[in-house]
């Protein structure tokens, strides 16, 4: 089984900042592709970053300038640095990774189970 652990979520006061990690487990052969997505209570779910093996990344525009997507491969790790935080930040923060798990099987998505960030004073 291949699972996906957030941490870092908490309340924070506008202009505070916060360091989502997340970390992949269980039968993995290779990754490719990570980011974070977030979900806040009655909008859809938009992707907010994400980073290729090559260390190409892309933010959707509201966290440009503001968020920084970083990733360990050999770790199975992804970050998200958040700075300059907003209220309309706040949401539950899910990681996604592209794995495979043997050399053999198709890349499939994985995430997290999400971890709660609020902006509020």
């Amino acid at each position: 089984q291949v699972q996906l652990v957030e941490s870092g979520g908490g309340l924070v006061q506008p202009g505070g900042s916060l360091l989502l990690s997340c970390t992949a487990s269980g039968s993995i052969f290779s990754v490719n592709g990570m980011g974070w997505y977030r979900q806040a209570p009655g909008k859809q779910r938009e992707v907010v970053a994400g980073i290729i093996s090559n260390g190409r990344t892309n933010y959707v525009d509201s966290v440009k300038g503001r968020f920084t997507i970083s990733s360990d491969n050999a770790k199975k790790e992804v970050y998200l640095q958040m700075n300059s935080l907003k209220p309309e930040d706040t949401a539950v923060y899910y990681c996604y990774m592209y794995i495979k798990k043997t050399s053999g099987s198709p890349w499939a998505n994985y995430w997290g189970q999400g971890t709660q960030v609020t902006v509020s004073s």
